[in-house]
């Protein structure tokens, strides 16, 4: 009977057991599918927020490598977007650039552009960069500019913001440049060439032509034009790591030209333009300092005077960013730029500025005081290791101002003579 009750229990025992081993299994599995449930449902809480307008079009634009394609262009031949002179409205056309010519040693470009408000500009050039076992240079460019509606507010700092007017530049120029260089960080050179000038009425719907409201005296070439022969030297010391896009690095120049008047019209005179770069980086490049501050003087002897669209301007997209372009004309100019940039992804940059600079008639003027200032703020849009867009939005006291650029604010002009028109 004992033994009995023993065998009992033992199977009761055993089928407990086994009972409560199936359950464990069980629990297991129901725990596992649980696991994963729960694993499947984070693994869905952690994608990314659906990017939405703006920010998904940047992101678009940033992963398809838009911008890279668009600058490559086809063997030369790609599309010129902008660079036209402020105010002058969208501008588009085909250009040819070829810079790998005989291995490096012949750089050859050419580009047609025009405007939808009508401005235009053709131009080309052709650079030897590598003579004399890569010490020596020589380059050769040639522009044209037909801009119909060039803002004149009159001469001098006090100018009135009611005396808008405009004016139609046309232009010729032709230019050879050559020098000496070492390791593309030092260059010294000299240029000569010719400048063919000729000054209209204005075509603007809402401005009166500058002829009808300024003399002879307020606006010297405004009556009768002259062209232009012109020489002059440069040097220049660019230690930049990247001279198309700088992050770190200075560029300093100092430019000067001569003007003889061919129709004797008394406008000769002298051009000294001294420029100074510097581009200070932090946080691996990811944050940058730009500094700039650039004079231009002129001077001419008793009797001679400075045609008006020959005079250093101020104003617009290129120095004080606060101010409507050619706001501000006389015979000297002096402008300090400074900028922090930081990047805000590969690609895009975001930037706060501040301007100061002035116009003023004589050289003993060339001081800190009396500056004209504005403020603000843009974005620099990337590619290829260069600025191909920016927007830039600036306050002054004269209002707001909005302007769209395809170019870099520091940018090159070339060297010499070349680079001694004002309104390019």
């Amino acid at each position: 009977m004992e033994r009995d009750f023993r065998d009992q229990n033992a199977h009761i025992a055993e089928t407990w057991r086994l009972f409560a081993c199936r359950r464990n299994r069980l629990c297991a599995k129901l725990a596992r599918r649980t696991d994963r449930k729960r694993a499947s449902g984070a693994r869905a809480s952690l994608k990314p927020e659906a990017n939405k307008g703006a920010e998904e079009f940047l992101r678009l634009f940033k992963d398809r490598k838009y911008a890279e394609r668009f600058a490559a262009g086809y063997n030369g031949l790609r599309v010129k977007l902008g660079g036209l002179v402020t105010g002058g409205g969208f501008a588009v056309g085909p250009e040819y650039l070829r810079e790998d010519l005989f291995h490096g040693n012949l750089r050859v470009r050419s580009a047609a552009q025009i405007s939808f408000s009508g401005y235009q500009r053709l131009d080309g050039e052709i650079n030897l960069p590598n003579l004399a076992g890569e010490h020596a240079f020589i380059d050769v460019y040639a522009v044209h500019h037909n801009y119909p509606g060039i803002q004149y507010y009159g001469p001098g700092p006090d100018s009135a913001k009611t005396g808008r007017s405009v004016y139609r530049l046309e232009d010729s120029a032709l230019d050879g440049t050559g020098g000496w260089k070492y390791k593309d960080k030092l260059k010294i050179g000299a240029s000569i060439g010719g400048l063919w000038m000729n000054v209209g009425p204005g075509s603007h719907n809402d401005f009166i032509s500058a002829d009808k409201i300024y003399t002879e005296r307020q606006a010297p070439g405004i009556t009768s034009q002259t062209n232009f022969f012109r020489f002059g030297t440069f040097a220049q010391l660019d230690y930049r790591d990247n001279p198309l896009g700088p992050k770190s690095g200075g560029n300093y120049v100092i430019q000067y030209s001569r003007f003889e008047d061919i129709g004797k019209l008394q406008h000769d005179f002298n051009r000294i333009e001294v420029e100074l770069q510097q581009h200070i980086a932090m946080f691996n490049k990811t944050r940058r300092i730009a500094l700039r501050g650039k004079t231009v003087l002129t001077d001419t002897r008793a009797g001679q005077e400075v045609p008006f669209y020959l005079r250093p301007v101020l104003g617009g997209s290129d120095d004080l960013r606060g101010f409507r372009p050619f706001r501000f004309n006389d015979r000297n100019s002096v402008v300090y730029n400074a900028e922090y940039r930081w990047e805000i992804f590969a690609g895009l940059d975001g930037a706060v500025f501040a301007d100061a600079g002035k116009v003023f008639p004589r050289r003993g003027l060339l001081n800190f005081r009396d500056l004209e200032s504005s403020a603000g703020f843009g974005l620099r849009f990337n590619a290829r290791n260069q600025t191909f867009m920016r927007i830039d939005a600036s306050f002054s006291h004269e209002g707001f101002q909005v302007f769209f650029k395809f170019n870099n604010l520091f940018s090159q002009r070339p060297f010499g003579t070349s680079s001694s028109q004002p309104i390019f």
